[in-house]
């Protein structure tokens, strides 16, 4: 067992990450362990990355115990990046936590000025000198890289900036390089954000928290009145929304809700929040209050201008578009779905359950289904395997048996041949021969040989693929 995290106590007696377990214990008798949870500690993280997203949407997690903000063109929101970072780090110590932070013009010094005792405001200007004064393990190099680079003196990142660049490639390949010109803002280093940027964004911070559901659907629909003056100077309507949540004491809550068309009008967009909350009541617990919400669009579709019409059909159409909007935000976003077509001859892919409102997905055409025989109004998602008795070579059934049930044929039709997809199966498949079944009941079935019986060493098999009304 090895140490993986230490308090400033345990740092100030000697103690260091990696160490063993009875080493440590050795130096100190008396110290407290408590066993490590990596998905708790990673849990934890991402809560206050979330809660991060006050001060910006562009929010990272940067390896396992440090968050990377891009405040850029945020910071005078808060009056100045001295402001914004005294407001971070001054709630999170609020919270219990040990916060060290720096704003820097680059990630790498950033990162690098934080975790080794540098300034917590570096202007570009000081960006050399700073830099300078740190050790070599600030760029984030591995440790053997460190260690070699020690061994020829170079430990301190000025001895790195000072030296021949090129015996440093030779001899130490180009990452220390890489690292430092990152560092110094020579090389581009973006910040990926955990989450997807919001199309347009609105906020409201409150001077008193509040936690009534009235109160949040009310500050929902002035966001949303905020949020058309945008969409309506681009053209387009929101397709997906999300409503942020910050409460007190740092919990973020997230709520999303879709349409089925561009919108753009606030009272609908109220309403599908109401519907939203509605379900959400017992799970969304309000605490000390909420003190900052925050409505984004995530996703946004081009929203023409059209004329309204008085006709009973135009008017049956809104209300249905509506009813489908306020059923997914109720009952989730696949609650309702529509077969869909798809430009295949097979019957296993020939149409595809996509939830009813979205668009098309990308192997579906909007057109109507190619000319074909009859089929059943019920197909199997996967055909089930038939005992048959039939003439060889291609004779249809003249009995078969289907889950415990024997079934004699009294009419057939067919074969009906269908040639595998060769561009996605390749020549693996055999092809199927469909025959139309009904037997001396009445009843009628769609079945099909795989394979044929002249060709290949594999005995053809048959399967029910679907069965008549």
């Amino acid at each position: 067992m090895q140490l993986t995290a230490l308090d400033e106590a345990a740092e100030a007696i000697g103690l260091r990450i990696g160490q063993g377990l009875a080493e440590a214990r050795a130096i100190c008798p008396s110290l407290d362990v408590i066993e490590a949870d990596a998905d708790a500690d990673r849990a934890f993280l991402d809560a206050l990355a979330d809660w991060c997203d006050r001060y910006t949407p562009l929010v990272a997690v940067d390896d396992e115990n440090g968050l990377m903000l891009d405040i850029s063109g945020c910071a005078h929101l808060f009056g100045g990046e001295e402001k914004l970072l005294d407001d971070l780090v001054g709630r999170l110590t609020c919270f219990g936590l040990d916060v060290r932070g720096s704003v820097a013009p680059t990630p790498g010094l950033a990162w690098a000025a934080a975790r080794f005792n540098g300034p917590a405001i570096i202007p570009p200007a000081d960006v050399p000198a700073v830099l300078a004064g740190l050790p070599v393990k600030a760029l984030r190099l591995a440790s053997e890289i460190c260690l070699k680079l020690a061994k020829v003196g170079l430990k301190q990142i000025g001895d790195l900036m000072t030296a021949p660049r090129g015996p440093i490639m030779r001899r130490f390949g180009p990452e220390p390089l890489l690292r430092l010109d990152r560092a110094m803002g020579r090389e581009g280093e973006p910040i990926s954000p955990r989450r997807p940027l919001a199309m347009l964004s609105v906020e409201r911070r409150l001077a008193e928290p509040i936690s009534m559901e009235t109160q949040i659907l009310d500050l929902a629909g002035r966001l949303a009145c905020g949020l058309k003056a945008g969409l309506q100077a681009r053209g387009e309507g929101g397709r997906l929304f999300e409503l942020l949540l910050f409460r007190v004491d740092g919990r973020v809550f997230r709520i999303e809700v879709g349409t089925s068309a561009p919108l753009n009008d606030a009272a609908r967009i109220r309403s599908l929040f109401s519907e939203r909350l509605s379900v959400l009541r017992d799970d969304l617990d309000a605490g000390f209050g909420f003190e900052l919400i925050r409505l984004n669009v995530l996703r946004s579709e081009n929203l023409s201008p059209s004329q309204p019409h008085f006709d009973q059909e135009a008017e049956a159409e809104g209300r249905f578009g509506r009813f489908l909007d306020q059923v997914s935000a109720r009952l989730g976003p696949r609650c309702l779905t529509v077969p869909t077509a798809l430009a295949s001859h097979w019957p296993d892919r020939a149409a595809l359950l996509q939830p009813l409102g979205d668009g098309l997905p990308s192997q579906a055409i909007p057109l109507p289904a190619p000319q074909r025989g009859v089929r059943p109004l019920r197909l199997f998602a996967r055909p089930e395997p038939v005992e048959v008795t039939a003439e060889l070579p291609d004779g249809p059934p003249a009995m078969f048996r289907w889950r415990r049930s024997r079934h004699r044929v009294a009419r057939a039709e067919g074969p009906e041949r269908v040639a595998p997809e060769w561009w996605i199966d390749g020549e693996t498949r055999p092809p199927r021969d469909y025959f139309r079944i009904e037997d001396s009941a009445g009843h009628r079935f769609w079945l099909f040989r795989e394979g044929l019986y002249e060709r290949g060493p594999d005995h053809p098999e048959w399967y029910m693929q679907g069965v008549f009304a």
